[in-house]
């Protein structure tokens, strides 16, 4: 399904072929991966005190005197 037989360049475990990914596909995984972390903790950054409960949502906005 999808696959030729008999390339050589995997390793077959419990009747599963695992081959070796490209290499865009490992650096686009690279990329995306440093995207999704450098996101979390941006938003870590932003929202941590109000996920944690140390502050509420509306503290800290006192700009509308």
């Amino acid at each position: 399904m999808g696959g030729g037989h008999g390339h050589g360049d995997g390793v077959t475990y419990k009747g599963v072929t695992l081959h070796q990914p490209k290499r865009w596909h490992t650096v686009t995984g690279k990329g995306l991966c440093a995207v999704m972390w450098f996101w979390i903790l941006y938003r870590a950054k932003q929202d941590g005190p109000v996920v944690l409960g140390w502050r509420h949502p509306w503290e800290g906005h006192d700009d509308h005197h």
